[in-house]
């Protein structure tokens, strides 16, 4: 095991003495933050992160009652079932491959996507990136459980239905979707607002959703690049929700390479549902200035101020950045600026 493994796995066992959440709903960052830093080079930074970080955070709230195969519909979304469902999960993974258990349980989850504002899935996707790039250590083994049975306890379903079946491209509807009416309070009551938002649900169903795996793959990639680069433009609007827009489809596709085939068209769908919707509820109506010009930085440079930053949304927004710059033909500059501008939007915040 090299360094940045053996501290991620110390870091992700740390953790795990913790409950997903604190003061009430809010997610706990650390598992991500912990393996993007670990992964972008930033291991000798993991314990001091965490040591301040850990501060915040909550014991593992009491266990209620036992979940079991026969019951688990009575408890899906139930977020006091939280430890129960970790339970579940985790006596799962260990009597049967990990694999196996996320395959059989995605499509279940899928729908629910939302909850939380999308961060069991996207915890879901960085467990999984370390599984399949690193390997399969009990404490990775172990996170995801533990992001599987937060998805299940959070399990939240948007107030209307998208099915896409249009003939636009990710970053054309992206770039057409309306913004909510004097949005406020936590993302399940703005989601309320969905429904009433004219142009809405015409403008999320007119995304193009291909059926051959392959293409499904590069839609996916490309609207987690149209969501980087739209909160360059529009991330004043609530620098650390909008984040969220991006990290949530980039879970996904982290995750498509475990999933069979026939679930990457439905996967591609509920992200893009999930993204539209806390785009227009968190998104600004009108664009800023260009985001903060980052072609004179390496990728390491901009997520060395991610890390500095100490904030987990930015160290998160960055880490999926750096993805989308290494997977344009150009290196895409406008992705590295866009990182940049959330690390400062986010620091203001502060």
């Amino acid at each position: 095991m090299d360094t940045a493994n053996g501290t991620l796995d110390e870091a992700l066992q740390r953790l795990h003495a913790c409950g997903p959440e604190y003061r009430g709903y809010l997610s706990n960052h650390g598992p991500m933050a912990v393996e993007a830093l670990a992964r972008r080079g930033q291991a000798g930074t993991v314990h001091r992160w965490l040591d301040a970080y850990e501060a915040r955070l909550e014991d593992v709230p009491s266990p209620r009652a036992r979940i079991s195969d026969d019951d688990w519909h009575e408890a899906l979304g139930d977020p006091r079932r939280v430890t129960d469902w970790i339970a579940y999960f985790s006596r799962q993974v260990a009597v049967r491959p990990w694999r196996e258990v996320l395959t059989e349980w995605w499509p279940r989850l899928l729908p629910g996507i939302a909850g939380a504002a999308a961060h069991p899935v996207i915890r879901v996707g960085h467990a999984v990136r370390t599984l399949l790039v690193e390997g399969e250590d009990a404490p990775r083994v172990a996170e995801v459980a533990h992001a599987l049975g937060y998805w299940a306890a959070r399990h939240t379903l948007l107030p209307v239905t998208v099915s896409p079946s249009g003939t636009s491209a990710p970053a054309e509807a992206l770039a057409a979707l309306p913004r909510a009416t004097d949005p406020s309070g936590p993302p399940v009551e703005r989601y309320q607002l969905l429904p009433g938002t004219p142009g809405w649900l015409r403008t999320a169903e007119s995304l193009h959703v291909p059926t051959d795996p392959e293409a499904i793959r590069g839609e996916l990639t490309a609207l987690v690049r149209a969501t980087t680069l739209h909160y360059g433009a529009y991330g004043h609007g609530d620098p650390v929700m909008l984040v969220h827009a991006t990290t949530a489809p980039s879970a996904v596709l982290r995750t498509l390479p475990v999933l069979p085939h026939e679930l990457w068209g439905p996967s591609f769908a509920v992200a893009w549902a999930a993204s539209a919707a806390i785009t227009t509820v968190y998104a600004a109506d009108t664009p800023q200035p260009a985001a903060p010009d980052a072609s004179s930085m390496t990728p390491e440079e901009v997520f060395e101020e991610a890390a500095r930053s100490g904030d987990a949304h930015a160290i998160k927004f960055v880490d999926t950045a750096l993805d989308v710059a290494a997977t344009s033909e150009d290196g895409d500059s406008r992705a590295l600026s866009a990182a940049l501008k959330a690390v400062r939007l986010i620091e203001k915040e502060d």
